[in-house]
């Protein structure tokens, strides 16, 4: 854990400004888990003091709803609901990056808009403490350090905290190539030469991190080891541990959420992905969301290769560095960082070849699928 500045708890009777507490990512490391945590259990929290905030009317209508019935769960399936601050992050990078909102994220307003909802929220209701909640923030990392400055400046004068789980970037990379390949996009293979980008956010944890540390220099800032937030229970035991708020007791607690895909099933659905149709594509990687493949293990299968092992672990290296200044140890803030150079026993080809004559074609929905199947076990 790095901490800057004073904590916010002082003599009796003092007046204290308001918490804010900024989870800033990263991507794959159980933020699914904890958004859903934070919006089932959002009257509750709000009612200790903890404001949640929606940033648009779908997810304020959904908290109405859950206001006057209760005993309905809230429908965590609507993403504005359960990720509002997704929304507001990729309303606030869509003028910069020119990219179009997730479709996942409807009828979203303006970002003025956006942001007095939330003022007005923490106007009407005077929490003690506010939590944003979004691994989207950590694209603010890539180029748009003004968007830092703007999330702080909604709250003028209150007191922050901040908290991001890094993942050890070989693990990392695998688990985002697979989100990835949910998304639809189409790439090459991790092996492949350009395979991985080393100068994003996705790998250069300095570069998103380095406009976070400098705008909240005097902050206190919470680096976590996800290989620890696993040890800890998992990411909502974690961050209710960690930050710096009286979370209630007995609440909801969500299951597992965003299952990772199958790494057998890697270059099956990124060639499907390049080669079938949209709509094609999407049902082929529903079939593996569900397939269980019965003597295949995860982390036995290689995806990168030994040559590009060895040159993310080279490259690593100076953000090793960075990172264990921040979060000062001998063994460095990933003390596994050798087991990167590793190679696993079964190799993505191998695994691909067992999935293709494991899985029967009889499972494939329609003809389409079948006759790209049956392609692939000639060729592979």
């Amino acid at each position: 854990m790095y901490m800057l500045g004073r904590s916010h708890r002082g003599k009796a009777g003092e007046h204290y400004r308001m918490k804010v507490i900024l989870y800033i990512g990263h991507h794959k490391v159980g933020s699914t888990s904890l958004q859903s945590f934070l919006a089932q259990n959002c009257l509750t929290l709000l009612k200790q003091g903890i404001l949640y905030p929606a940033v648009e009317s779908q997810g304020m209508a959904h908290l109405l709803r859950q206001l006057l019935h209760p005993q309905i769960s809230p429908d965590l399936g609507c993403m504005n609901l359960r990720e509002p601050h997704n929304a507001l992050a990729f309303r606030m990078l869509s003028p910069k990056n020119n990219a179009a909102i997730p479709k996942w994220h409807t009828s979203l307003p303006g970002l003025v808009a956006m942001e007095r909802t939330i003022r007005h929220q923490v106007e009407v209701f005077q929490p003690s403490t506010v939590i944003l909640c979004s691994e989207v923030f950590s694209n603010f990392g890539n180029g748009h350090a003004d968007l830092v400055t703007r999330l702080q400046s909604l709250f003028p004068n209150e007191e922050f905290e901040i908290y991001c789980v890094l993942r050890r970037p070989d693990d990392y990379l695998t688990s985002w190539f697979g989100q990835r390949l949910r998304f639809g996009h189409r790439m090459p293979p991790l092996s492949a030469q350009d395979g991985i980008n080393f100068h994003n956010i996705h790998f250069d944890y300095q570069k998103m991190l380095t406009p976070w540390v400098e705008r909240f220099h005097d902050s206190r800032i919470h680096l976590r080891n996800y290989t620890a937030v696993l040890q800890a229970g998992g990411s909502v035991a974690d961050f209710t541990a960690t930050v710096d708020c009286q979370f209630p007791s007995g609440l909801a607690q969500p299951g597992r959420k965003n299952v990772s895909l199958p790494r057998a099933s890697f270059e099956i659905l990124r060639r499907g992905n390049k080669m079938l149709p949209s709509a094609q594509a999407e049902l082929l990687r529903k079939v593996f969301e569900k397939l269980p493949l019965p003597g295949i293990n995860d982390s036995q299968i290689e995806v990168f290769g030994e040559q590009q092992r060895r040159r993310i672990a080279n490259k690593f290296e100076p953000i090793q560095g960075y990172l264990s200044q921040l979060v000062p140890s001998s063994q460095g803030f990933f003390p596994d960082l050798e087991e990167m150079r590793t190679v696993n026993p079964l190799p993505l080809k191998e695994a691909t070849r067992k999935i293709l004559s494991f899985t029967p074609l009889g499972l494939l929905p329609n003809k389409e699928l079948r006759t790209f199947f049956a392609t692939l076990k000639k060729t592979l």
